[in-house]
C-alpha cells in the first residue's frame, strides 16, 4: 500500500481563490479600460505620453512598491479606504474586495496596452466611411471597433487574468495570508515551501504552470486561427 498514493494532493481552495479573483479582475478590467483604450488609440493630446506611462508603470514597479502605496490608499487612514470604511462598515484591506481594487491596479497594463494596440490596427477608413454615412460616433466603436478588435480582446483577457493568477508581492501587502479570503495559490505555494513540504508546492506550482501554458496556448492558437480566417477572406 505504500506506493497507492504517489501524490500528496494539497488543499485547492486557494487555486479556486485565486481563480475567481482572477476572472473578477479581468472582467472588471476589460469594462473599465475599454474606453480608456479606445481613447489612448485616437488621441493626440499631449497627455497620451503621460497617461500610458501611468498605465505601465504596474510593470516595472516592483510589486512591494505597487503593493505598499496600495496599502496605504485602501487602508483605515487611506482616502479610498476610509470612504469604503464610510459607507460600507468594513476595511478594504485583508478582504477579496480589496484584492480586486489592487489586482486592477496591478493588472491593468496586460489589459489596456493589447486593446490599445488592437484599436490602432483598425483601418481608419472604415470608421470614416461610417461616420460619413451618418453612423453615431458610439455606433461606430461598438459596430466596427470593438467587433474588429476581438483578437486584442482575446489577448487582453488572457494575459490579465493569467497575470492576476500569478500575483504574489501585491496581495500579500494587501490582503496578508487568510485562508478562503486573501489566501491564493502563489501564497499558499510560498507557505508549503517555508514549511519544506516541497511535494505539495510541486504539485501546486505544476497546477500554476499547467493553467498559465493552457491558456497562453489557447490564445496564440485563436488568434492564429483567426488571422488565417481573415485573410481568407
Amino acid at each position: 500500500m505504500v506506493g497507492v498514493s504517489v501524490i500528496d494532493w494539497p488543499d485547492l481552495t486557494a487555486l479556486w481563490l485565486s481563480i475567481k479573483l482572477a476572472s473578477v479582475t479581468t472582467i472588471l478590467l476589460i469594462l473599465i479600460t475599454t474606453p480608456l483604450a479606445y481613447w489612448l488609440s485616437i488621441t493626440r493630446s499631449k497627455l497620451k505620453p503621460l497617461i500610458e506611462t501611468l498605465v505601465a508603470l504596474p510593470i516595472v514597479l516592483p510589486p512591494t512598491v505597487l503593493g505598499f502605496y496600495l496599502l496605504i490608499l485602501l487602508g483605515p487612514e487611506g482616502w479610498l479606504g476610509s470612504l469604503w470604511i464610510k459607507f460600507t462598515g468594513s476595511a478594504l484591506t485583508f478582504s477579496f474586495t480589496g484584492l480586486v481594487i489592487a489586482s486592477i491596479f496591478y493588472s491593468l497594463p496586460f489589459v489596456v496596452q493589447p486593446l490599445q494596440n488592437g484599436f490602432e490596427s483598425i483601418n481608419p477608413r472604415l470608421k470614416e466611411a461610417a461616420r460619413s454615412l451618418g453612423v453615431k460616433p458610439i455606433d461606430v466603436v461598438f459596430n466596427i471597433s470593438i467587433p474588429l478588435a476581438k483578437r486584442a480582446y482575446l489577448t487582453a483577457a488572457v494575459l490579465g487574468f493569467a497575470h492576476t493568477l500569478g500575483e504574489f508581492g501585491v496581495v500579500l501587502m494587501v490582503g496578508g495570508n487568510i485562508p478562503g479570503e486573501t489566501k491564493v495559490i502563489a501564497i499558499e505555494i510560498y507557505n508549503q515551501v517555508e514549511m519544506l513540504n516541497y511535494s505539495q508546492a510541486h504539485v501546486l506550482s505544476a497546477i500554476l504552470l499547467l493553467l498559465a501554458f493552457l491558456m497562453i496556448f489557447l490564445m496564440y492558437f485563436l488568434n492564429h486561427k483567426s488571422r488565417y480566417q481573415t485573410k481568407i477572406v
